[in-house]
């Protein structure tokens, strides 16, 4: 009885430190609103090295910077990577980065609605990603 009291006690204690220790992790909070496209790569591009660098990323793509999130937009390839934007955003989806668009891209856009984003992307809420941002171990980027 004592033994399982005591790993109950260290249980909570272990789940407790992980919980604290993702408050202070450092994040990344990437905002694209701009409609050009070596703009929205080198975003991408930073968005992607920061994630390599163990630090965590969440993208909000808002405005023009928005039509990344879609499945139908189509933009150039970049060199040397020879890979556009959007393949970029897949591979942070993949990585498992939050990818948002704006709460009020998608309301706003006739014919738009949660069927055309890619997939892993939704749509943000403002309350939730203004206490986010305001998170000290929060970096803001914005393009």
């Amino acid at each position: 009885m004592k033994t399982l009291f005591l790993t109950s006690i260290l249980l909570i204690f272990t789940i407790g430190s992980v919980f604290a220790q993702s408050e202070d992790e450092p994040y990344l909070f990437v905002s694209v609103t701009s409609a050009d496209e070596e703009i929205q790569m080198m975003a991408m591009v930073l968005a992607t090295q920061s994630l390599n660098q163990d630090i965590n990323v969440r993208v909000l793509l808002c405005g023009e910077g928005g039509n990344l999130s879609l499945k139908e937009h189509q933009s150039r390839n970049f060199e040397p990577a020879g890979r556009s934007p959007q393949d970029l955003l897949k591979g942070l989806i993949s990585n498992g980065v939050t990818v948002e668009v704006c709460g009020i891209f998608l309301p706003n856009r006739e014919g738009i609605t949660t069927d055309d984003l890619l997939d892993g992307i939704g749509a943000a809420r403002p309350p939730e990603v203004a206490a986010f941002i305001n998170r000290p171990n929060v970096k803001l980027f914005s393009y």
